[in-house]
């Protein structure tokens, strides 16, 4: 039980992709609001929870590793501590957890969140674990969306924050299960998304980042509503991507909008001109291609054609001046031969994307591709990864290399350590600077050097101008 005469203390390890850090700021956030202290240090806590996830094997296997660790940890530090599992691996597996692990407390899903603080409650009355059967509190299908009054309790740096504008999917992919997790798409109100960036600008933020499944499908789902089944579905009937771009621009205050997790199907020219004209979306698009040869493309079911998208690519590049793309592959995939694999790298060293990450194929229960014949084993699959990830080193290097002479606009992350408008948070390069700045700031630098694949530059002055 909590400790007598004192607010119970809430602890949390989150894993897993920037959509899950924010469900559990949003835990936190109402957990903060309803009176429960927040502690960094997990042995401190009365509850601890554990914020899964469950997109590959090596995803599941720290996940579950995560949940062992921690009992063991309150075995000796704090055996009355009571253990929340949430997140995606709990959303999808918590029948076979409860089996498997039933010294855990309670398992919620992704449609609990925003109740977190009543589970909490709910759970520290209950006697301790190994006396009663863990609580399960999972619903079958995910429903819920975040709002603009949502509580939150910020987990990143405070200059930088990452904003859902959507949850779940709707794409067919065969070797992907977040549809099962995380239900269908549905899309946040622009006036909702406004209203919440609004407030987190006015607090401090540089850096917006939009988040969901595939933020290019923002609204589509509210044009279908509209229109009503087998009607034709006309964009002037709902809110689109180019018009919350539109609206995020306006807000007053200087500030970046990065666009993160687009899908190549649902890319447009007005798109390209929106993100062309606006004086605050970074030049900087992540749009995962997953491969680029035709058949791998039907065989994963991605909705687009090579042709596709290297007409895509074209038009954003020339549209969208000093455009960096980040991009990730998977090779390995059921049936990539030789030739196919091949004709990924060509692409890669032709296109030369300033940022890319190449994943193993994972073969997910559930999913398509997990049934499918011609699995490719292991040892292919890591010469493979090895062989893009090599190409791609080089490829970034040599861009590195280019940046030298270049003065660019940064935001300080650390005294020395800075990100360019071309660098996501934690995923991307870096930009060393030779003499420190504050945190949390814009500043210009000019670009000196490299390490490897980082930039060094000597800062020149802060920016406190609304341009880039």
């Amino acid at each position: 039980m909590a400790r007598a005469n004192a607010r119970p203390k809430i602890g949390m390890v989150s894993l897993g992709c920037a959509k899950n850090l924010v469900d559990a700021e949003i835990m936190l956030g109402g957990a903060a609001q309803d009176n429960f202290d927040l502690t960094r240090e997990p042995e401190e806590a009365d509850v601890l929870v554990i914020n899964t996830c469950g997109f590959i094997d090596q995803a599941k296997d720290e996940s579950i590793d995560t949940i062992l660790e921690m009992h063991q940890r309150r075995l000796t530090a704090r055996p009355a501590q009571k253990i929340i599992v949430s997140g995606c691996l709990a959303q999808r597996y918590h029948e076979e957890l409860k089996r498997e692990i039933p010294e855990v407390d309670a398992f919620i899903g992704l449609d609990q969140i925003a109740d977190f603080p009543r589970i909490v409650r709910e759970v520290l009355a209950r006697p301790a674990s190994g006396i009663s059967s863990p609580l399960d509190l999972v619903t079958r299908k995910s429903r819920y969306i975040p709002d603009y009054d949502t509580p939150r309790f910020q987990l990143t740096p405070r200059h930088t924050a990452y904003l859902k504008i959507a949850e779940g999917c709707n794409h067919p992919c065969s070797f992907c299960v977040i549809p099962q997790m995380r239900g269908r798409h549905r899309s946040r109100t622009i006036g909702s998304v406004v209203a919440e960036a609004r407030r987190l600008v006015q607090q401090g933020v540089k850096e917006l980042n939009l988040i969901s499944q595939d933020t290019t499908y923002f609204g589509m789902d509210l044009w279908e509503q509209k229109a009503g089944p087998r009607q034709p579905v006309d964009s002037s009937r709902g809110p689109t991507l180019c018009r919350l771009l539109e609206e995020l621009d306006q807000i007053e205050g200087d500030f970046w909008i990065r666009l993160l997790y687009t899908h190549p199907a649902h890319w447009s020219d007005e798109l390209i001109a929106t993100i062309g004209r606006s004086g605050k979306v970074t030049r900087y698009v992540d749009m995962p291609l997953q491969h680029i040869h035709q058949d791998m493309l039907q065989l994963m079911r991605r909705e687009t054609s090579r042709e596709h998208i290297e007409d895509l690519i074209a038009k954003m590049r020339e549209g969208i001046p000093g455009l960096a793309l980040r991009t990730t592959f998977i090779t390995g995939f059921p049936g990539e031969s030789d030739e196919h694999f091949d004709s990924l790298l060509e692409f890669i060293e032709r296109v030369r994307f300033e940022r890319l990450g190449v994943f193993q194929y994972s073969q997910e229960e559930g999913s398509r591709a997990a049934k499918m014949d011609g699995q490719i084993p292991a040892s292919v699959k890591n010469k493979r990864h090895a062989r893009a990830m090599k190409l791609q080193q080089k490829i970034a290097r040599e861009w590195a290399e280019a940046q030298q002479g270049r003065t660019i606009k940064v935001l300080v992350e650390q005294p020395q350590v800075a990100r360019s408008e071309h660098d996501a948070p934690d995923v991307d390069c870096r930009v060393l600077l030779e003499s420190p700045l504050p945190s949390g700031q814009f500043a210009t630098v000019t670009v000196t050097g490299t390490q490897v694949y980082d930039l060094v530059a000597k800062p020149l002055r802060f920016l406190r101008l609304s341009r880039r």
